[in-house]
């Protein structure tokens, strides 16, 4: 678990702990990096506590004791330091938010990778493996995510379609049928036109996956929901990373459908990359082409 992973479970379990506890959750949260250099009788001290509420604190996070919850802490800190939430200034260079962007982004990689559950993933896979048809909404940029996942599954051999269109959603939704498949994408789970159509697909037994925030209505009506959980700043729409994070997941389920698929899916894949050959033009050929226009 990196820094940022430990934090957010010390901030997520914060209302459970004892109040004695918050305090030392609150120290923690509020001064990680002189944490790891502390005693546990400095921390208790700094705190306001006693020592063996710490050691409760370290166990109600599931961590044997201090050592053990302080050693996780500065493993995390030691490799999550660069990765921070960016924020712009408007006298920022392009060199400076072209660092904060790139390093907001692979923070956020890290982030989303150490909390997707495992057996969530493989639900969504075994669905998508066994679906009779696949199909992606969504709207704005989650739309050109529902379009490369299209173009993923259909090289995989699988009947898939992405509609952004809530007309043609509804249409879709009202068709679908037990074994089907849809995958719901959404940066903030609440998309009206988008939690309309989710529902008639419900009514039809439908399996729905979403990638979109944990604990929002799209989530919440999932038949497999998978967490998005990213923080970002809502007014500097174009640079958010929900796009590049569902993009990433939508190949991590895609991945997992060709390795279920076996052998023969690998075949049919090189038999593509053998097709697609003839509409690349190669550099050679081109450049033969070049002189030859120049001698003309």
């Amino acid at each position: 678990m990196n820094a940022a992973n430990l934090l957010k479970s010390i901030s997520d379990a914060h209302p459970k702990l004892r109040k004695s506890e918050q305090k030392v959750a609150d120290f923690v949260l509020g001064n990680p990096q002189e944490v790891i250099h502390m005693r546990i009788v400095d921390l208790a001290s700094q705190a306001n506590v006693s020592e063996p509420t710490v050691v409760r604190f370290c166990r109600a996070l599931h961590y044997d004791g201090f050592q053990d919850f302080k050693l996780t802490l500065a493993q995390g800190l030691a490799s999550n330091t660069h990765f921070e939430q960016f924020s712009l200034d408007s006298k920022d260079t392009v060199s400076e938010f072209k660092q904060k962007i790139f390093d907001s982004m692979i923070g956020n990689l890290i982030n989303i990778r150490d909390h997707l559950d495992a057996e969530t993933l493989e639900n969504a896979i075994d669905a998508l493996v066994k679906a009779k048809r696949i199909e992606f909404y969504g709207f704005g940029a989650s739309a050109a995510v529902c379009s490369d996942a299209q173009h993923k599954f259909y090289r995989l051999q699988i009947s898939a379609a992405a509609y952004s269109d809530p007309h043609m959603q509804t249409i879709s939704a009202v068709s679908m049928s037990a074994g089907d498949v849809v995958v719901a994408i959404s940066q903030t789970g609440r998309t009206k036109d988008l939690l309309h159509t989710v529902k008639l697909v419900k009514e039809t037994g439908a399996t729905v996956i979403s990638l979109c925030p944990g604990n929002t209505p799209l989530s919440d009506l999932a038949t497999i929901a998978i967490h998005i959980d990213v923080e970002e700043d809502k007014d500097l729409s174009t640079l958010m990373s929900s796009r590049v994070l569902h993009l990433v997941v939508i190949d991590v389920l895609a991945v997992g459908v060709a390795i279920r698929l076996g052998p023969a899916l690998l075949d049919h894949l090189k038999t593509i990359k053998r097709s697609l050959r003839s509409l690349r033009q190669n550099d050679k050929r081109l450049l033969t082409r070049s002189d030859s226009d120049t001698d003309a």
